[in-house]
C-alpha cells in the first residue's frame, strides 16, 4: 500500500472527527538533551494513566533512537517503519504491552530512513496520531531528545507539551532552547515543565523558576509547572531490569511524583 493511499484514509478519518483532530487529547514528551529521563517519563505517565483506567497510546517518537521497547522488554512485531514506508497501517503496527495496561507504537532504533523521514511521511505520521484520538483517552507521543525538524514536525499539535529538565544548567538551557524553538513554530503552545531528578521540591521550584524567568523574559512565554520528580535510585533499577516503575516500585518515591502529573491531566480532560 503507497504512502498517498494511507495518507487519504488518515485525513478521511481524521476529517470526520473534529474532536481527533484538534489534537487536545495529544500530550508530548520532549527535552532539549538526552540523559534526562525523558523516555522513562513518558513510559511511566503512560502507565500512570492506565492504571488510572484511561485507554492509552504511547508513540516512540525518538526517529532513529527508538527505545521504548528496550525499556519496557519488549519485542514488538511490527514498529513505526512499516507505517512511514507504506506497508501497514497506523493502526496496525500498535503492540500491546500486557504489564501495563497500555499500547505502544514502537520505533526502529539505528535506522537512516527513520532519521531522514521525509516532511509528507511526518504528516502521515501526525494524522495517525490524531486520528488515534478517536479510540484512546490519551496518546502520549515521546519525541527524541533535540530540536530537529522531524522532532519540531511531530510536536506541532494543539495539546499540552511536557518538557522534561533536569537542575544541571546545560538541561535548563537546552530546555529553553526547545520550547523557543517549538514556541515560534506554534505561538500560544500549551508548555509545562517536569523537573526531573531533583533532590527536593525546593531545589526542582529553583530550577522551574529559572527556566520560567527566562521564557518570560525572552520570550513572553509563561510555561506552567507540571510536576517535580524526586531523585530515586529505584529509577535506574526499573530501567536496567526493563521492569516498568508503577509495576516494581509502585509506592517509591519517584511513580507517585508522575502518579501526581497524571492525576491533573485526567482531571483536566474530564
Amino acid at each position: 500500500m503507497s504512502d498517498q493511499t494511507i495518507r487519504s484514509r488518515s485525513n478521511d478519518k481524521a476529517a470526520t472527527h473534529p474532536e481527533a483532530l484538534s489534537g487536545k487529547k495529544l500530550i508530548t514528551v520532549a527535552s532539549g538533551k538526552g540523559g534526562v529521563g525523558k523516555t522513562w517519563f513518558a513510559i511511566t505517565l503512560s502507565h500512570a494513566l492506565a492504571q488510572a483506567g484511561r485507554k492509552v497510546l504511547l508513540f516512540d517518537g525518538d526517529l532513529g533512537l527508538a527505545n521504548i521497547d528496550i525499556q519496557l522488554g519488549l519485542n514488538p512485531s511490527h514498529d513505526l517503519s512499516e507505517a512511514v514506508l507504506g506497508t501497514k497501517r497506523f493502526d496496525q503496527v500498535v503492540t500491546k504491552s500486557p504489564d501495563t495496561g497500555f499500547d505502544i507504537v514502537a520505533g526502529r532504533s539505528g535506522s537512516a530512513r527513520m532519521v531522514n523521514i521525509r516532511h509528507d511521511q511526518i504528516s502521515l505520521l501526525r494524522h495517525g496520531l490524531l486520528a488515534a484520538g478517536q479510540v484512546y483517552d490519551h496518546v502520549v507521543l515521546d519525541l527524541g531528545a533535540g530540536v530537529d525538524r522531524s522532532i519540531r514536525g511531530l510536536a506541532a499539535n494543539a495539546g499540552p507539551t511536557m518538557v522534561v529538565t533536569t537542575e544541571e544548567p546545560t538541561a535548563i538551557t537546552d530546555a529553553y532552547a526547545l520550547i523557543k524553538l517549538l514556541h515560534g513554530d506554534r505561538p500560544g503552545g500549551d508548555y509545562r515543565v517536569v523537573v526531573n531528578m531533583c533532590g527536593g521540591r525546593a531545589e526542582g521550584e529553583r530550577t522551574f523558576a529559572k527556566l520560567s524567568t527566562a521564557c518570560e523574559n525572552f520570550l513572553k512565554v509563561k510555561p506552567r509547572l507540571a510536576g517535580i520528580i524526586t531523585r530515586d535510585p529505584n529509577v535506574n533499577d526499573t530501567i536496567r531490569r526493563q521492569t516498568p516503575m508503577l509495576k516494581r516500585h509502585p509506592l517509591s518515591p519517584a511513580a507517585e511524583d508522575v502518579a501526581r502529573i497524571a492525576r491533573t491531566l485526567i482531571a483536566e480532560s474530564t
